[in-house]
Order: structure tokens, then sequence, then C-alpha cells
């Protein structure tokens, strides 16, 4: 198009500093609280029948609502930004992404986790339930570190990478709709009789939205495994995504990582170690600045 030039934008390596240095915003001014409010009060106002396809209606039509004011919502704060001098834009266009990122609260809850087993089994146990919705009451040292490291896998891609890759996609509306539906598969996206149906589009809707970033978050965390192997113990998990990152940390790393009557992945590694949680969460690290300067050169923007 005549005067369209695409040209690198820095907001996201912006986005990741200032979470890095702030980290979340207070629950008033956070996008992703404003988003479990919606999906609470969408719960109360349409209570489920037990009909199947009235459900599985009454989710696709709360997700998709949810999507409109979301890209509603970018859309004008892009408004807001295209009034502001060019060489601030950035830096407060970096600030909103960054309320969509959760690196730095991620990583502190995993070390904090694994800080808490000093205290004894049950301080580690309680730590670890605030990221995993597994019961935790009967797990050992090693299995809440592994829990630990699952849940640090999954959200480098969930909440870090996948966030990014949407901005470099489609800009602020791109990654303000990403973060609602995995949100909603958050709340939603569970197989009990409750949920099995009214959460069927926010789950599906979330597989498709991580379809990419969970392959790419693998990759960089284990940068030079054959695509197969990972491919093959990411298998073993029911998650089509979630499995990859996950099986990544595993076989770069060497540990058996577990859950529960579920799956267990790379067999024959050992049991994870303290050292192991901080290796990971340095690895995550370099991951979210990789993700960031990627999304930085692709996420063109007109000039």
């Amino acid at each position: 198009m005549k005067g369209v030039r695409l040209v690198p934008t820095a907001v996201p390596v912006v986005a990741l500093m200032v979470d890095r240095l702030a980290g979340e915003p207070p629950p008033s001014l956070h996008p992703v609280v404003w988003v479990g409010r919606y999906l609470d009060a969408w719960t109360e106002r349409h209570q489920p029948d037990g009909t199947p396809a009235v459900e599985v209606l009454q989710g696709a039509l709360g997700v998709g609502v949810g999507c409109v004011l979301s890209v509603a919502a970018a859309w004008a704060a892009g408004r807001v930004l295209a009034r502001l001098p060019r060489v601030v834009r950035p830096i407060v266009e970096g600030a909103l992404l960054s309320t969509l990122l959760s690196e730095r609260m991620l990583t502190r809850e995993v070390l904090a986790t694994d800080h808490a087993l000093h205290d004894g089994i049950d301080a580690g146990r309680r730590r670890l339930a605030g990221l995993v919705s597994r019961d935790v009451s009967a797990l050992d040292a090693g299995e809440v570190r592994e829990g630990a490291l699952e849940s640090l896998a999954e959200n480098a891609s969930d909440s870090v990478v996948a966030s990014l890759w949407w901005y470099a996609v489609a800009g602020l509306p791109g990654a303000a709709v990403y973060r609602f539906v995995n949100t909603a598969d958050a709340m939603w996206g569970y197989r009990t009789p409750a949920w099995e149906w009214r959460g069927k589009v926010a789950a599906r809707l979330d597989d498709v939205c991580n379809w990419v970033p969970a392959r790419l978050t693998a990759m960089l965390l284990a940068p030079g495994w054959h695509v197969g192997r990972l491919a093959c113990e990411a298998r073993r998990t029911p998650s089509p995504n979630a499995g990859w990152p996950i099986a990544a940390v595993a076989m770069r790393w060497n540990v058996q990582l577990r859950k529960p009557g579920v799956y267990t992945l790379n067999e024959t590694g050992r049991r994870p170690r303290s050292a192991d949680v901080a290796d990971v969460v340095a690895a995550v690290r370099r991951v979210s600045v990789a993700a960031a300067v990627a999304a930085a050169l692709v996420g063109g923007r007109q000039a």
C-alpha cells in the first residue's frame, strides 16, 4: 500500500521491562481482573439448564461478547495513543501491553514455592496451591517442585510468549483478545459436569490461540532438541499445547515431571532439585527476552 512501510517497534521490549520493574497493576486497573469480573457476572446471569446445545451457545455468546469488548477497549486505547507524541507512544503502549504479561509474578511465585519448602513440606504445598488447581495435600517435596516447574513451563507460554505473539500478529487488539480467551479458558474450561458444555468454546478457542506460542516456547526452552522427541513426550499430556513447554523442561533438564494419575513426562529422568527450579526460572526469563525482541522486530506498524 502506497505510503506505508513496516518498521520495528520497541513496544514489546518496553512491556517486558515494565512488567519486570513494576509487576502486576492494582486490581482496579488490571485488565485480567476486569475479564474475571465479566466472566463471573456472565455466569451468574446465565445459569445452566442441563441442555448441552444451550450451554454451548451460552458459553459461545459469552466469549464472543467478551472478545468484542476486548477489541473495543484496545481500539479506544489505540485512538488515545495516536494523539500522543511519537516519542512517547511506545512507552505508553508498552505499559498497556505489560498488563497482559505476567513474567515477574510467575517467576517470583515459582521461586517462592521452592523457597517455602525450606520451611517444611506444608509451607511448600500451600504456596504451590496458588499456582495449580490440583490437590496438593499429599505431595512430597519433589512433587511440589514438579508442579511448580510444570506451571512455570505452561505459563511461560500462556502468560508471556502468547501475549507477545498475538501483539506481533495484531497489535494491542490481538493481545487483548488472546488474554481474554486465555482467562475464559482458565475460568470456564473444565471437564466437569458444571462446565463441560459451557466452557467448550473457550477451551477450544484457547487451544487454537496457543497452538503456535506453545511450540515456540518449547523450542526456545530446549533449543537444538529434536522436535519429534518433544512432540512424543508432549502427546502424553491431555492438552494439545501445554505438554510442549513442559516436555521441553523435562527433556532439557532431564527431570521427571508428573501430574499424578494423568501423565508422566521423561520417565527415566531424576527428581527435580532446588537448583533445577532456579535454572528453569532463569531460562524462562531469557525466553521472555527473546520473545519480546522477536515481537519487536516483526511487529511492524504503519509509518
